[in-house]
């Protein structure tokens, strides 16, 4: 599968992804892929360290006539989300990727593709062999554990790196520039029950949501998609308010930056109640994929019945949980004022698991405004504290705040028009990039965000342009040898 790649154009990107793709690199577990990286400096005798929290730093010296430019940073993460489809064998520790050619896209079997953000280390790591490509003193940052809470970039101390102008290269549409990002939090709601025994002459069932596309919840949250754990819990709502449903177990969504795919539950109701409860969850199965039809076409609820189910939910506590998930809310809040089109503030409801006695839910609040960021995150709160929960905030991370009058972006905006004979669209995304927080060690450094187009990032359906990355790589060059001077 991957000589297929390596054969695609820029063979020196394409080669080099396929090898860093052969490493497994999940978030929190990077120290395979560190050690590739310093590997891979040292085979091109380049300086290069790793700081105290795993960050890899390399240096490369300037070409000969560009000494006088200001030095650049090259900047990606190497860790990647990993999802795959629930019929897909896969393990992402012990695996490399799986990669296939479809048309213009690489894709992956099954699995995530992990272009975000290999497409741009693969292209960091293309400039560095490099024995043709001009370019001025390059520092390249590979941060780790973007996916999962960005503690790479928030470990990076100051004055570790020396240059001027940072390119980070984590954005998925070849035609923008991004000059800003949203910053985001954690909010984690806890709370136990007692489990009681399942009452007599009842029937249980396995209730699955599933079919939906998912996505990336920032970059893909304005586009309206279900999120699986709401969806179960209307469900689950109208059981129990129509038949006294009770609930064993819930299992839901699975990473808090990927929109819920897929969710289970466990569930019984009285035997009397059988036939009723089936046909009006099945009517309103078909209410749910009539709202959803042209956003999500393969949608799909399966009931089944078990013969086995394990102690049920504690009725108050149960109750609570509907009820705080369905206030909850999921999806944009509110709109940038400033922006056209840009998401300002929202939330993904990603991680619901309910097992053993206990309750835990995941949410990813995400904002370029710091103020609305804490009120919608104090609104979930509160409506789970309402419910008995515990409520915690973590993984908190500052956006990228826009400077229309950066240097840097100048020049990438004018060299964009000139290449392409058109103008790039120069905006902030909704998506959380290391840009934010790097700019709090280094407030003085100029920073812009381009990349390759890629699709699906987040999802099994993730994949990535061949000519878009073409388009990408020879703007990288180009801007490489424009760079200001000192």
């Amino acid at each position: 599968m991957s000589l297929a790649v390596r054969n695609q154009e820029p063979k020196e990107v394409w080669n080099m992804f396929a090898d860093l793709n052969a490493v497994p690199r999940p978030s929190k577990k990077e120290e395979r892929i560190i050690a590739f990286m310093v590997a891979f400096a040292n085979n091109l005798n380049l300086e290069n360290f790793v700081d105290k929290v795993g960050n890899v730093i390399v240096r490369k010296p300037a070409t000969k006539g560009l000494e006088d430019r200001k030095t650049v940073v090259l900047q990606s993460h190497l860790d990647m989300v990993h999802q795959k489809n629930n019929d897909t064998v896969f393990n992402f520790e012990k695996e490399g990727i799986k990669m296939l050619v479809d048309g213009d896209w690489i894709k992956a079997d099954g699995t995530t593709l992990g272009a975000d953000n290999g497409l741009g280390v693969a292209a960091i790591m293309a400039v560095l062999a490099s024995k043709t490509i001009a370019h001025p003193n390059l520092e390249a940052l590979f941060t780790i554990d973007e996916e999962t809470g960005m503690t790479g970039a928030m470990g990076l101390e100051a004055g570790v790196l020396k240059g001027d102008i940072l390119l980070n290269l984590d954005t998925e549409e070849d035609d923008e520039i991004g000059m800003g990002c949203a910053g985001g939090v954690d909010i984690t709601a806890t709370r136990n029950y007692k489990e009681e025994e399942i009452p007599k002459n009842t029937v249980t069932f396995k209730i699955t949501v599933k079919g939906l596309n998912g996505g990336h919840s920032g970059m893909d949250i304005i586009k309206g998609l279900g999120n699986a754990n709401k969806i179960m819990n209307r469900l689950l709502f109208d059981g129990f308010t129509n038949y006294g449903l009770r609930i064993a177990a819930i299992n839901g969504g699975s990473l808090r930056n990927a929109i819920p795919r897929e969710s289970v539950a466990e569930v019984c109701v009285d035997q009397i109640s059988k036939a009723p409860f089936i046909f009006e969850t099945k009517e309103l199965v078909k209410t749910i994929q009539e709202e959803f039809k042209a956003l999500e076409p393969n949608l799909t609820v399966t009931i089944v019945e078990i013969t086995e189910l394990p102690k049920i939910m504690e009725l108050g506590v149960q109750e609570g949980l509907l009820k705080a998930m369905y206030a909850a809310l999921n999806g944009v809040y509110r709109m940038s004022p400033d922006i056209e089109g840009l998401v300002e503030t929202s939330n993904n409801i990603a991680r619901v698991i309910v097992k053993d006695g206990a309750i835990k839910i995941g949410c990813l609040t995400r904002s370029s405004s710091e103020t609305n960021k804490l009120d919608l995150a104090n609104s979930l709160k509160s409506s789970f504290e309402l419910a008995g929960f515990q409520v915690e905030f973590s993984g908190e991370y500052p956006g990228w705040q826009p400077n229309i009058k950066s240097e840097i972006l100048e020049v990438v905006a004018q060299l964009y028009e000139k290449t392409h004979g058109e103008k790039a669209k120069v905006e902030a995304c909704h998506a959380g990039l290391e840009c934010g927080i790097l700019g709090q060690n280094y407030p003085k450094m100029d920073m812009v965000s381009f990349g390759p187009t890629i699709r699906g990032a987040h999802s099994p359906d993730e994949r990535a342009s061949i000519s878009s990355t073409q388009k990408f790589w020879n703007f990288l060059k180009e801007i490489l040898k424009n760079t200001p001077k000192k």
